[in-house]
């Protein structure tokens, strides 16, 4: 049961005169070991919570407590009083009804608010007549409200405006955060915070500053987010990109072309011909080309905010189907080391040629040359590695068409170079290695028939041999007088007859020569 808050008895003297007597009428006892002291807990609350102001080292022999709202025990700003012996309780001039103490004198403060912020004082007395006097303080703070984001310009232009964002609202005692992509902001060259962080200012705002952003309020007690903010940052147009890439394509068919522009707001679109205006449009179509919608393509993006142009422009061209080239040849059959001479004869103007060989790009060597426009093909020193099958194939951008074919055929000559003997024997060093080996087998021969001759002769056969001997009359004499033994003139007529030629008709003015006199002869000519 709550004590009561007044004396029941008329007349009677009131408890806090008692104390007020008490405490003006005895001296001041020295403090204890341990002083008085007050806790606010929380030290830091939030509107409509509450606070209890805790009561420290307090004496053992209180008989009674006093509190006042201020540093001061000052009866003007009395909250309630307690009496320990009766356990009443007294309100002061400062009681709200939200205060309650306890038996310990600790006091409770309830759903605070921000008045109630400040010092609060508790006056206490013994039973002798001693009185302590101790403060605590604590801070009420607002239930912080959800903030939002006002912007100074709602759509800013590209590299040309700059930007104010401000935490709204404004409150005492708060702290102010800016986040952008939900990165902490901090000061720098093109963004500054003003006004105790509460505004964040961008300079020169690109489209990179698009966002989202976020600003957040905290106190001691409590923080609150804003929702994001994306900026709309005008920008553009970019350059404009044409699509598909290609510029080449065949009659008959149909176009489709795309144009796009980085923008913001979106490009609006238009597209000329040559000069002349077609549709105000992001795509454009053309059905069943031919030559006539070959030429220059341009496409206009415009932004209607940055009120800025940009173009592009594309060259098409419609491309007619080729005729096969005609292809001839010098010679379509070759020695080795000789030279041949392709020629590619288009049917087409503006196209290009290229050479096959096997049905694969030909290709060149240091012995291959092509004329200024590929059209002539010469190779020179033949090889057998060059016989095969060639085409000349004409292309524009859309159409290719191959040649007729020719086969060359490369005809090899012994020992690999045209019918010169190898190299490191010179043709005299040949002729002589040639004459001694026929003059050594003749004379092998001749030896041999000799000695068959010297073995089985006889009488008859000497008769025969002396017949081939001139006679003395005949004979005509030499530088001398002097003639070889018998025996010296048998041996020699029998070497004679060994190599002349009886076989082969003589001739009374020329006698036939030997063989090696004739393969001596040749090697000479030769």
């Amino acid at each position: 049961m709550q004590p009561p808050l007044a004396c029941p008895c008329r007349g009677c003297i009131p408890w806090q005169g008692i104390l007020l007597a008490v405490s003006l009428l005895t001296f001041w006892n020295p403090h204890p070991t341990a002083q008085l002291t007050i806790e606010p807990v929380p030290s830091d609350a939030a509107e409509g919570t509450d606070v209890l102001l805790l009561v420290h080292n307090a004496s053992q022999n209180i008989i009674g407590y006093n509190w006042f709202k201020g540093e001061t025990a000052d009866s003007r700003h009395e909250i309630i009083s307690y009496v320990v012996p009766t356990q009443m309780t007294t309100p002061g001039p400062a009681f709200s009804g939200r205060e309650k103490i306890y038996s310990n004198g600790s006091l409770l403060i309830q759903n605070v608010t921000q008045n109630d912020t400040g010092f609060y004082t508790l006056q206490t007395v013994t039973a002798n007549a001693r009185v302590e006097l101790a403060t605590g303080e604590f801070h009420v703070h607002e239930k912080l409200p959800k903030p939002n984001i006002t912007i100074n310009n709602s759509q800013p232009m590209e590299g040309e405006d700059s930007l104010a964002l401000t935490c709204e609202p404004e409150i005492n005692y708060a702290t102010y955060l800016w986040k952008i992509n939900n990165q902490m902001v901090l000061d720098g060259d093109r963004l500054k915070l003003f006004n105790n962080n509460r505004t964040l200012t961008l300079f020169n705002v690109t489209r990179n500053d698009t966002g989202p952003y976020e600003c957040e309020i905290q106190n001691p007690v409590s923080a609150s987010r804003s929702d994001p903010l994306t900026l709309n940052i005008s920008y553009g147009p970019d350059a404009p990109i044409i699509n598909p890439p290609e510029s080449h394509f065949p009659p008959g068919t149909n176009l489709n072309l795309s144009c796009h522009a980085d923008s913001n707001p979106p490009a609006q679109y238009s597209w000329f011909f040559n000069g002349r205006p077609l549709e105000s449009t992001q795509e454009l179509s053309i059905l069943n080309l031919s030559t006539n919608n070959s030429g220059s393509y341009v496409c206009l993006a415009h932004n209607p905010v940055t009120n800025l142009n940009r173009t592009k422009t594309k060259n098409i061209t419609i491309s007619e189907p080729v005729t096969p080239p005609h292809l001839t040849a010098s010679n379509t059959t070759v020695a080795e080391g000789e030279s041949v001479q392709l020629t590619c004869v288009p049917n087409d103007t503006e196209i290009s040629i290229q050479w096959l060989f096997n049905n694969n790009t030909l290709q060149l060597t240091d012995r291959m040359q092509l004329s200024l426009n590929n059209s002539i093909l010469t190779i020179n020193s033949v090889k057998k590695t060059d016989e095969g099958e060639y085409h000349c194939q004409v292309s524009n951008q859309v159409f290719s068409e191959k040649s007729n074919p020719i086969t060359l055929t490369v005809i090899a000559v012994p020992d690999g170079d045209g019918g010169h003997p190898p190299d490191g024997l010179s043709p005299g060093a040949i002729a002589g290695i040639v004459i001694g080996v026929l003059a050594g087998v003749g004379l092998i021969a001749g030896l041999g028939y000799f000695l068959f001759f010297r073995k089985t002769g006889g009488a008859s056969d000497q008769h025969d041999l002396t017949e081939h001997i001139p006679s003395a009359s005949n004979h005509s004499p030499g530088p001398s007088d002097h003639s070889p033994d018998k025996g010296d003139e048998v041996a020699y007529s029998s070497l004679n007859f060994n190599i002349e030629q009886p076989t082969q008709p003589t001739s009374a003015t020329s006698p036939s020569p030997t063989a090696t006199d004739t393969v001596y002869s040749e090697l000479k000519k030769k």
